[in-house]
């Protein structure tokens, strides 16, 4: 836990003042839009979009921190960094568990926006995409290509897709009333509120 716990600090550390601004931003812009508009609101879908658009800032964020290397530092052999590192240890969480959770909401975003609720193929697809994208950006920019972490990042996607396909299917079976647009909008403010309590907290 302690190096998940590290992970998050760093992570918060990081991303912080970007969080702040693009919230400010975005949230403002999106009020005045649907205003003007006079459009209906649905605020659990106005909270998943601007999580899903913060996530991807975030991602953008941590993926370009400028950490020049030599090229004998890139891995193009499979699996040679994951076995390095010893479970259970800070390096282990850093960059394993790391990596894996890294990609775990863009497999959920992913499949929440194409309504995937069947086959993962296509959310794997855009998840290796994305990956090897990030990879490529990032030896380009002077830090590390690692193929594991392409590895891990593809898996933490799938995983999302898992996720997602559960809550689907539990908001399938749901009572009726779960299924509720006041219901789904008031769990949305919920979590938002404990999330950002959490945040105050780190």
């Amino acid at each position: 836990m302690r190096g998940i716990t590290s992970t998050l600090d760093n992570l918060i550390d990081l991303t912080w003042p970007m969080i702040i601004v693009s919230m400010v931003i975005i949230v403002s812009l999106r009020v005045c839009y649907l205003i003007r508009k006079k459009e209906h609101v649905v605020v659990y879908k106005e909270i998943i979009m601007l999580t899903m658009i913060i996530y991807v800032l975030m991602l953008f964020q941590v993926v370009t921190v400028q950490d020049v290397v030599s090229w004998s530092s890139n891995n193009f052999i499979p699996f040679k960094e994951i076995f390095r590192y010893r479970i259970g240890s800070r390096l282990f969480f850093k960059n394993i568990i790391g990596n894996l959770l890294l990609f775990l909401p863009f497999g959920l975003f992913s499949s929440y926006t194409l309504k995937n609720n069947d086959k993962p193929s296509l959310v794997v697809f855009l998840t290796i995409l994305a990956s090897v994208t990030i990879e490529c950006v990032q030896m380009a920019i002077g830090r590390v290509f690692d193929v594991d972490d392409i590895l891990l990042n593809t898996l933490g996607g799938y995983l999302g897709f898992l996720i997602y396909k559960l809550i689907y299917k539990l908001k399938n079976n749901a009572p009726s009333f779960c299924q509720k647009e006041w219901f789904l909008n008031i769990i949305s403010i919920i979590i938002l509120l404990c999330a950002v309590a959490m945040l105050g907290r780190w």
